[in-house]
């Protein structure tokens, strides 16, 4: 029997592979239509656009130490992309994993299940989103910021430890959002999707003001039903026998965000706030099956006040922030009839400082300081079993650090990138992060970077300090986490239209962090003490017409092993992306259309399941009428039946995906 599944398997691989082989073949030789104003930019204009967030200040691609890629505002229209986890499963290395009530990225092959996302960093306009409980990265709904408000997505894979210390272990998320001067008006969205009847609104103003201030406000909210889902349970009966049955109105979620931001000159003030709740049908941590009423809630509150500007004849460029986040989490899980409250509570403020400096011929210097106070590390559980009331665990601390970086012309040709972090926290006290990057031009046409990293992350309070008796101990020795990575890119200029980019890495994680046994009170434990591996190879193309036409697509090679060579859980060997962009000769449609091929992964049991092909298909029509905007997406076109690995909380091996959806948007501006 096992034989013959696998054997399916390997055929489903094969025949997904063989389609999106043919889905590329097919989309390269797709004529070019006629342009809109909704056309994507040009190949040059967007090798053109500057990169901030791989050294926090303007870099072109090609002097970027990494294998940059930027997603822009016209891309996330054309895609119909409703989150930011879905905008970046188009590029190269990230896979995505879903649980029913959070999204995970997964890049170059790591992603754990049940992993919170905590060695990726995500940033909005510079500022740290991940929190100081959890240390996770947001990328589904629960991010706290509407898509329709970014300007740009710019990811940088690889280690971003030497500038951004905690949490840049396997890249950096920047997002840029809008200003004031790019809404210059009022915006108004309605959407609703099927068969989940999620329906989202979002009112939007901006301008220029005529004492020069720029001011953009926006509030948007969302709700959904989710859909009805049949459920197993293993073990799930008071007897241990399975339970199953559909889980009906249990898959609901709501949403709700504000965006505000000022600026005059070197000033600028940024407000984001996000609360959205997801309901749970998965019974997870191993709660009451079948019931209603379970749902997480996830609470954001980030500001940041920046100052730049530039003085000595633009030779000295000076920044400086002060931010301030508060995050709130809260749960409610039923365990045998008896409902139990879990609430968790971070507030942070800080500040950073840095100068760069071009006054030394050949040189750009750039030295920084930041520093972060975490005021409020706090978690609740209340224990249906104590009736003496919550288990509380009320931490505090610190992190701050210092970095420098030289980016060094040593020819006309070469560039050389030098840095270090030394970053000091209260649990795991000082570590260095060095960073180097030689940049060769060749030619014209072709750029060479040779690059190593190191990022190191702290274990954070739930899996150092949370203990219940119950179902986890806590673990103050804890050690924390550190990379480092190789790697090698290539960026080719075929021609004026046309860009190829080959990415061969290596990259080694000692004293990783995963749950375990304490073999004192056998209960769950954080542990560190692994090793893991990797190497990997990414492959990729962007090919645009003058008419109007674009090709983006990639193939990721990743083999992930621990130390006894044994595969990584959740880690898909192959990834094909494929998304292609163009203007239709019909009704002034514009036509979107993306596939996604990830191969078998293998879940906490060792189980494997099979690869998967998807087809997302989006149509914009912005010509109907001035200011109006609509677009129908089809998510899943196919209806293809696939499922993601669950987390060694949740009762289920696998977790099923949804199949097909339908959105429809309308958007007007005046």
């Amino acid at each position: 029997m096992t034989s013959t599944k696998e054997s399916q398997a390997l055929r489903r691989s094969i025949d997904g592979k063989r389609k999106l082989l043919l889905c590329l073949a097919v989309a390269a030789a797709f004529p070019a239509q006629a342009a809109t104003d909704l056309t994507s930019l040009s190949l040059e204009q967007l090798l053109d656009v500057t990169i901030v967030g791989a050294s926090k200040y303007e870099q072109k691609q090609s002097e970027v130490a990494a294998a940059v890629s930027v997603i822009t505002r016209g891309e996330i229209k054309t895609f119909g992309w409703r989150t930011l986890a879905e905008a970046l499963a188009s590029l190269p290395g990230v896979h995505l994993t879903y649980d029913r009530q959070y999204t995970y990225l997964g890049v170059r092959g790591f992603g754990l299940p049940g992993d919170y996302v905590t060695r990726v960093l995500l940033t909005i306009n510079g500022n740290r989103v991940n929190d100081n409980v959890y240390d996770g990265v947001s990328s589904g709904r629960e991010l706290p910021l509407d898509l329709d408000l970014i300007e740009r997505i710019e990811f940088i894979p690889g280690p971003g430890g030497a500038v951004y210390g905690q949490n840049a272990m396997f890249g950096v998320i920047n997002v840029v959002t809008r200003n004031g001067g790019g809404v210059d008006g009022a915006e108004l969205a309605a959407a609703y999707q099927h068969p989940q009847s999620a329906r989202e609104g979002r009112a939007t103003w901006g301008k220029v003001l005529d004492n020069d201030v720029d001011v953009m406000l926006s509030v948007s909210g969302m709700r959904a039903r989710g859909e009805d889902r049949f459920f197993v349970y293993p073990g799930a009966a008071p007897d241990g026998a399975d339970v199953s049955g559909a889980a009906r109105a249990m898959d609901g979620e709501r949403d709700k965000e504000f965006f505000a931001r000022v600026a005059r000159g070197p000033w600028s003030l940024d407000l984001v706030y996000g609360d959205r709740r997801k309901d749970d049908p998965t019974g997870v941590y191993f709660s009451d099956s079948l019931v209603a009423g379970q749902y997480q809630r996830d609470r954001y509150v980030l500001s940041q006040l920046q100052y730049q500007d530039r003085f000595a004849a633009d030779t000295l460029h000076l920044f400086g922030r002060l931010f301030v986040g508060n995050y709130r989490f809260n749960a409610e899980n039923s365990y045998g009839g008896t409902w139990a409250p879990a609430t968790a509570a971070g507030d942070w403020r800080g500040l950073e400082l840095r100068a760069l400096s071009t006054a030394v011929a050949k040189h750009r210097l750039m030295i920084g300081l930041e520093a972060q106070d975490n005021a409020r590390q706090d978690q609740t559980f209340g224990d249906p079993s104590n009736l003496i009331g919550n288990v509380v665990v009320a931490r505090s601390g610190y992190r701050a650090g210092v970095y420098l970086q030289d980016e060094w012309q040593l020819a006309s040709a070469v560039t050389a990138t030098l840095g270090v972090r030394v970053d000091r926290n209260n649990t795991t006290g000082s570590n260095t992060s060095p960073r180097a990057g030689l940049i060769w031009q060749a030619a014209p046409t072709t750029s060479l970077k040779a690059l190593y990293g190191r990022a190191h992350r702290a274990p954070n309070v739930y899996e150092r300090d949370y203990e219940d008796s119950v179902s986890q101990v806590a673990n103050p020795a804890l050690k924390g986490e550190t990379i480092d990575t190789l790697e090698f890119v290539a960026d080719h200029r075929v021609a004026r239209d046309l860009v190829v980019r080959a990415s061969v890495y290596r990259w080694d994680m000692r004293n990783l962090i995963t749950l375990g046994i304490d073999p004192v009170s056998g209960l769950t434990q954080y542990q560190s003490g692994e090793q893991v591996k990797a190497d990997g190879l990414e492959l990729s193309v962007d090919k645009t017409w003058e008419r109007g036409a674009r090709l983006r697509g990639s193939a990721s090679f990743q083999h992930v092993r621990s130390a006894d060579g044994a595969r990584l859980k959740n880690s898909p060997q192959f990834l094909g992306k494929l998304n292609f962009s163009s203007p239709l000769n019909v009704a002034g449609l514009l036509l979107g259309y993306e596939l996604q091929y990830d191969s078998r992964r293998e879940t906490i049991d060792g189980t494997e399941l099979a690869g998967y092909a998807l087809s997302n298909l989006n149509l914009v029509a912005a010509q109907w009428a001035k200011g109006l905007e609509v677009s129908i997406g089809i998510h899943n076109l196919f209806d293809k039946h696939y499922a993601h690995p669950g987390a060694d909380t949740n009762w289920q091996n696998s977790l099923e995906q949804d199949g097909r959806s339908v959105r429809v948007k309308v958007s007007f501006k005046f």
